[in-house]
């Protein structure tokens, strides 16, 4: 009895962090496959190169946060100054930074938040160590990650008590962050698949956004 409960928990999981993948490479237009709801796995997403925007929250806005979600107002938390990362030897890397803070307005009125934050590298490999990084501390403090695919995972997050969750993104040489919060009163089980659609259709919104079709594509590293 333990074990077909213990296999059905597992079986639960999987397919949640599946959906939270397939929700990530949906909504936004302007993809490469030019398809809008469920489509392709966000690991088939190639690297790309990707360019700083002012007006990070233009790119929220081309669909909605979710089925029965609409996007609220709006901040925009960008900076054009470069900004100096502590990177592997001693090196310094620069990055900039872009993100959007947002209100959303549930199916039944109620409200959430969202927030989604970028930092564009100057190249590949110093993104990815940050991301790494960032994922090994996550472990290390117990917070998860639950792994969507190499470059991408997921974990619980808490705001005063409202239920959250966040998606971490590396993808060339941009760290993307995506974080969003349901109701207070709220329980993590009531919300959970709104959230996974949420972010995921969010990171699916940026990193397309941000993504300079100009550039050529790049080889992606090897996960250690």
């Amino acid at each position: 009895m333990k074990g077909s409960r213990s296999a059905a928990l597992r079986r639960a999981r999987s397919a949640a962090l599946i959906g939270l993948a397939v929700a990530a490479s949906a909504g936004c237009s302007g993809g490469d496959d030019g398809t809008k709801g469920e489509a392709a796995e966000l690991s088939a997403r190639p690297p790309g190169a990707h360019s700083w925007t002012g007006r990070p929250c233009d790119l929220l806005t081309d669909a909605p946060p979710a089925e029965g979600f609409t996007l609220g107002s709006t901040t925009d938390s960008a900076s054009p100054d470069a900004r100096e990362d502590v990177g592997e030897n001693g090196a310094r890397p620069l990055y900039r930074r872009t993100g959007c803070l947002a209100d959303l307005k549930g199916p039944d009125g109620a409200f959430w938040k969202l927030s989604a934050t970028a930092s564009v590298y100057e190249d590949s490999e110093p993104a990815r160590h940050a991301y790494r990084v960032k994922e090994d501390l996550d472990r290390a403090h117990g917070r998860g990650p639950e792994k969507v695919h190499d470059t991408a995972y997921a974990l619980p997050a808490d705001d005063g008590g409202r239920p959250g969750r966040t998606l971490l993104l590396w993808n060339g040489d941009l760290v993307l962050t995506v974080s969003a919060y349901a109701p207070h009163g709220s329980t993590e089980r009531e919300v959970r698949r709104n959230l996974e659609r949420i972010i995921g259709n969010a990171a699916h919104c940026m990193e397309n956004g941000l993504r300079d079709r100009s550039a050529p594509s790049l080889s992606p590293y090897i996960s250690p």
